[in-house]
Order: C-alpha cells, then sequence, then structure tokens
C-alpha cells in the first residue's frame, strides 16, 4: 500500500510555485463544485466559483486529461449555442470504509459519485492487546485491497468505524481496550499509506443512511442503533451534531429506570441495561432458568451462551419467547425514544443496527410507546422507519464520510 498523491491527496503549498498551488487547489474546488451539484457547464463552475471562463475551461480540460471530469457532451438550454456538460469520472477514485464488529470486519468501497463498488461482510477478526488489534487490522485490510485488482491504486481515503466514543477530529478511540485513548487514525495511515478517518459506528450509520438511504431532503433527523448497546446519531439543519467534545449520542447511558443493575458503563439504572441487546440476553436467561421454553432451550440447557444474534434469529423462525422478549424491549426502547422525539423534534426517526432485523416484532411496540409518552403536537409530524440499508449503513457511512471529507464538503 503507498501514499495517496492524487488531486484529493495532502499537498503542501511548500513543494509547489504559488501558480501551481493556486491551480492545484482550484482544480479541487472543481470536483467539489462538480460532487455537490451534480454535472455542471463551464458557465455554471465560473458562476459557483466566482473564476473565469478561460481559467475554468483550461482547469476543465486538465482534469479531464488527469482523469476525473469527463465531456457529458452537448445539452439543451432556452437557445443559443449549445453548451457541453462536465461530470466526474466515477472510477477515477475509490474510497474505503471498514466496520470493525466484535469479532469479524466488514468492508466496503464506494466510488467518486458514490456509487457503492463492492460490500464484504463476516471477515473474523481477533482484537488482542492494542499492538495485536493493528496488526490484525492492517492485514486484513492490505488482503482485501489486494482483491480489488485495478481498483486498489485508486484507493484515494479509508474510513474505519468502532464502537465506542471517538474523537472523529483526532482520530483517538476511547473504548474498554483504549480507556486512556488511542490513535488509531494515525497509526493505520502510517502503516498503510492510505489516509485514514476514524468515526463512531452510530455516526457512520446516521450519515450513510442521511445520505442513501432514502432520507428525502430531511434537515434534522435521528438514528437509533439497536444492537447490544444503544447509540443515537443526530442530524441537525443537514449536519451531523457532534457535541462539544464529539462525544454526543450516548442514549443507551440516559439513566432511565430505578433499578440496581449495573451498566457497563459502570452506572446503574442506564437505558441499556433494559432496553438492549444486552438486556435481552440477560433477560432470556432468567427466563430460561426460570422453566420458560424456546426454541434455543437445549443450547442453553448444554451451557452454552446464546447471545442477542441467536435470539433474533429465533424470533424470525417464530420462537414466541424470543418474540415476546423484543416486544418488551421495544416498549421500553419507544419510551426512551419518545423522550428525544419530544426533545428533537424530529422529522425522521430511523431504527437500525441488529435488533432492527426483526421488523414489526421490534417497531409494533416502538410505535405504541411513542403515542403513549410522546406529546402528539410534537411527534404527529415524525416518520419513524426501518434503516434501508440494513448491515451496510456503517461501512458505507464510513466510505461516505472519508469521500466528503476529502472532497472538502465536510
Amino acid at each position: 500500500m503507498t501514499a495517496n498523491t492524487s488531486i484529493l491527496g495532502s499537498v503542501s503549498d511548500e513543494n509547489m510555485s504559488v501558480v501551481a498551488y493556486k491551480a492545484f487547489m482550484l482544480k479541487r474546488r472543481i470536483i467539489l463544485a462538480l460532487a455537490t451539484e451534480g454535472d455542471c457547464t463551464i458557465a455554471d463552475l465560473s458562476r459557483i466559483l466566482s473564476v473565469s471562463n478561460p481559467t475554468i475551461t483550461k482547469l476543465v480540460g486538465e482534469l479531464i486529461q488527469e482523469g476525473y471530469v469527463r465531456d457529458l457532451g452537448k445539452i439543451e438550454t432556452g437557445g443559443g449555442r449549445r453548451p457541453c456538460a462536465f461530470g466526474l469520472v466515477s472510477d477515477s477514485g475509490y474510497f474505503l470504509g471498514v466496520t470493525i464488529l466484535d469479532d469479524t470486519l466488514c468492508f466496503g468501497v464506494i466510488d467518486l459519485n458514490k456509487n457503492t463498488v463492492t460490500v464484504q461482510k463476516d471477515v473474523p477478526f481477533a482484537y488482542g492487546t492494542n499492538a495485536q488489534f493493528v496488526d490484525n487490522l492492517v492485514e486484513r485490510i492490505g488482503e482485501f485491497i489486494a482483491a480489488l485488482g485495478g481498483a486498489r491504486d485508486k484507493i484515494l481515503g479509508m474510513g474505519i468505524t468502532v464502537k465506542g466514543r471517538v474523537d472523529a477530529a483526532s482520530g483517538v478511540i476511547y473504548n474498554t481496550m483504549n480507556a486512556d485513548g488511542f490513535p488509531l487514525a494515525r497509526i493505520v495511515t502510517e502503516k498503510t499509506g492510505l489516509e485514514t478517518i476514524v468515526e463512531n459506528d452510530t455516526r457512520a450509520m446516521t450519515y450513510a443512511e442521511y445520505l442513501s438511504g432514502g432520507s428525502g431532503g430531511v434537515q434534522n433527523a435521528l438514528f437509533i442503533n439497536v444492537g447490544r448497546g444503544i447509540g443515537v446519531g443526530i442530524i441537525v439543519r443537514g449536519k451531523l451534531y457532534y457535541g462539544k467534545s464529539g462525544f454526543s449520542g450516548e442514549f443507551g447511558h440516559i439513566p432511565f429506570f430505578d433499578n440496581e443493575k449495573i451498566c457497563q458503563c459502570g452506572k446503574k439504572g442506564c437505558l441499556e441495561t433494559e432496553a438492549s441487546g444486552m438486556a435481552l440476553e440477560t433477560i432470556f436467561a432468567e427466563r430460561m432458568r426460570e422453566g420458560a421454553s424456546s426454541i434455543l432451550s437445549d443450547k442453553f440447557l448444554r451451557g452454552e451462551t446464546v447471545t442477542m444474534h441467536d435470539i433474533i434469529e429465533a424470533a424470525k423462525n417464530d420462537d414466541v419467547l424470543s418474540i415476546d422478549l423484543i416486544t418488551g424491549i421495544g416498549e421500553k426502547l419507544g419510551r426512551g425514544i419518545s423522550v428525544l422525539i419530544n426533545l428533537f423534534n424530529p422529522e425522521l426517526v430511523v431504527i437500525g443496527g441488529p435488533l432492527s432485523e426483526v421488523g414489526d416484532y421490534l417497531m409494533l411496540p416502538i410505535r405504541t410507546a411513542l403515542n403513549k409518552y410522546s406529546l402528539r403536537l410534537v411527534t404527529r409530524d415524525t416518520t419513524l422507519r426501518l434503516s434501508s440499508l440494513g448491515d451496510t449503513a456503517g461501512v458505507l457511512g464510513a466510505a461516505l464520510l472519508t469521500r466528503n471529507r476529502m472532497l472538502g464538503i465536510l
């Protein structure tokens, strides 16, 4: 893996003349304009960038030669000479997304025009120590890129999503293994030569759903990631909301219940203690010990761990106990979401993450709870729906965030 030296790569004005640097940055602005506005004529680009037609014409010509822009031919106008339109060449550059899950990785690639090129799920992965974690990650990344064939030399950047707290600005992760902070983005960049960003998994999922999930111009939205934990991604006025320190969205750690259950964060009574995948696993084990029956009974009685994913699959196969427990989780989760709706008054709430795979078994009790606990005037204009991207939301979000940061959109 080698460092990216493309028009979108890092550049220092110390390495080129003033004239060359200005031309380089103008080319970036042209690519940005085409990425945000879509296909444009020379006149359009001149107006958008406040740069003369001759200069735009010259630089667009150079970008065509470099393979980033293509001439789409003449277009119809209201009269007079028909101008040519120009657009980005989709396969002139690619952006890699990597999602780190409990014991697997997911890879995804998008092109310069945000089209999904490929997604690979369930790649085995082991954490180990910090050093082993990075080495294993870099090795799996290298294997994936090598398998891309000719596209591997056009990877412009990479985004990695992880669970837990992430300082996206610095690329430092904070989780159980790295409570004091670990500079994952810097280390992976050094080891791979690819410009790398790191983002929280829920925020990446939120961004993908917002851009590519059919949100239809919504400006204020919430994405609820329901897995073993619970997180919320927040879109305000069309932008991801991070908060002062970049750690917004700790929905699962709202002190919601008056119980003595200790959350993974060390506090008591968090929403996650009764309305998450971890809570689902705990409640299932309790019901088994009480003598309840399930298609998972044999596995439990053999002393094997019954996971959230096992219970999800059982519910899909009409296991009554699993369905009942997920319904209870949905009702409690709906109460929590009603608080968010009363606070944010969003246009859209999207439910995603592993537990959303059960569909109406989760959604119906959430809807019922929203009707019961949220204010009617606040919630009447809020649309609630399942994620349209499913388990690809995180990896596509990682790639989209990388693309848009490198293009200067973010």
